[in-house]
């Protein structure tokens, strides 16, 4: 196993088109429950424990080898939006893409075939990073870092935030999304035994339905 493996697949210029979606930050600015890097730190801290728990532990579960089509459904189930799930999908696809040129392999030979219009998108970063030889730990830790750094990214642009305050707020919440990404671990571990049903389904109703709000925009800086 690399380590810096990992390095690239939580870096921003890997090709997965996270860079197009802003995590539910445009909707949240727009509903001005984002003006500050007080607010953005109060987003953040709620999408980890939520959006990002549930990502991280479908990661961790597939980075394990349980089995994606099981995954997928349990991320269906957990996404009542259907922008959410569509954008999901999307973001799946096109990880799916790159990380086959970047670590080919026979399973995500597989997924592509069996999803064609894409798997969830946490479903494929965890078997991404099980075809780079990577584990559940780390991929965990990727999907709990995603659901927080592109809110922050996002808000940059969307309110000329400070990026030394955004990544501040970034570096605040550190110890949470350990915490975030250990529970995600012990989740996942235990689908082998229990099945999907042992993954967390926290859920961010404003999360919800600020995604469906936002994707009847006629106008928008980011796809979600």
């Amino acid at each position: 196993m690399s380590r810096a493996a990992l390095l690239v697949l939580a870096d921003g210029r890997f090709p997965a088109g996270g860079h197009a979606h802003s995590g539910g930050a445009e909707a949240a600015v727009k509903a001005g429950r984002i003006t500050s890097a007080a607010s953005l730190e109060d987003f953040c801290r709620g999408r980890a424990h939520t959006a990002g728990l549930v990502a991280g532990a479908l990661a961790a579960a597939a980075a394990l080898g349980a089995d994606p089509r099981e995954l997928d459904a349990a991320a269906d189930a957990r996404t009542p939006s259907p922008a959410l799930r569509a954008a999901a999908r999307r973001l799946g696809r096109q990880l799916t893409r790159a990380a086959r040129a970047t670590w080919p392999s026979a399973e995500l030979d597989l997924l592509a075939r069996h999803f064609p219009k894409g798997a969830h998108q946490p479903v494929v970063l965890g078997l991404a990073a099980r075809s780079a030889g990577l584990g559940p730990e780390d991929a965990a830790y990727c999907a709990a870092y995603e659901s927080v750094g592109g809110p922050a990214t996002a808000t940059v642009r969307l309110l000329s935030l400070d990026p030394f305050e955004a990544t501040g707020v970034l570096a605040r919440l550190a110890p949470e999304l350990d915490r975030v990404a250990d529970s995600a671990v012990a989740a996942a571990r235990r689908v082998a035994a229990e099945g999907a049903d042992a993954l967390p389904a926290a859920s961010g109703p404003l999360l919800e339905m600020g995604a469906e709000w936002h994707a009847g925009w006629p106008v928008r800086l980011f796809a979600s």
